[in-house]
């Protein structure tokens, strides 16, 4: 897919987001939402609360398959669950933003000094994914495994390292395509008239 540069001919700076960034966004936000409110109001949703049963009935496998999620970190008073949560809370608002910039218009992109700083938010907040999504696959290694080291290869590439693996590809892809139109915004009208930016 090609994306049409970041500026007009009148040097307006524009933006517009690729199909696999916004269906990425469509598919992922709830999830991180949904993920978000578990950890931020447990114990409330873990099993036996209040909230557990049927929104977070799921995690009840996924606090088996990974400790972070279970009553293993609860007990323990893990703070790592919970500071990560907060992250979350905070780039899912900086995608948010990042979707009305570009959405909100109704033209399906942003324009002018809107749309430059919403771009530059959505690349932040691909940075802030991919950069605490290494750091939660890094705690595992430096822990010894401590927290999935007991799921056999079959459920742990299932059930843990194909979910997290997404928010490592994506997230790449999005600083990729957000980071070529910051780069090329920066460079001026002149480099990227006649080089329009391919999007797998």
């Amino acid at each position: 897919m090609t994306r049409k540069p970041t500026t007009t001919s009148n040097s307006t700076f524009t933006t517009t987001p690729s199909r696999l960034t916004l269906l990425w966004l469509l598919v992922s936000l709830p999830l991180v939402i949904w993920d978000t409110l578990y950890v931020l109001l447990r114990p409330h949703t873990m099993p036996g609360g209040a909230l557990h049963y049927p929104l977070w009935a799921p995690y009840e496998l996924y606090g088996r398959v990974d400790y972070v999620y279970g009553w293993k970190a609860w007990n323990e008073r893990n703070g790592f669950t919970a500071a990560q949560g907060m992250m979350n809370a905070l780039e899912t608002a900086m995608y948010l933003v990042y979707a009305w910039g570009v959405l909100g218009g109704g033209n399906g992109k942003g324009e002018g000094r809107r749309g430059a700083t919403v771009l530059l938010v959505g690349f932040s907040a691909a940075v802030m994914t991919l950069s605490k999504t290494v750091l939660y696959w890094l705690n595992e290694y430096y822990s010894g495994f401590d927290n999935i080291g007991h799921n056999s290869i079959f459920d742990l590439i299932l059930l843990w390292i194909i979910p997290n693996g997404a928010w490592l590809v994506f997230p790449s892809v999005m600083i990729y395509t957000l980071g070529s139109e910051i780069i090329d915004g920066l460079a001026g009208p002149s480099t990227t008239a006649d080089r329009p930016i391919k999007v797998e």
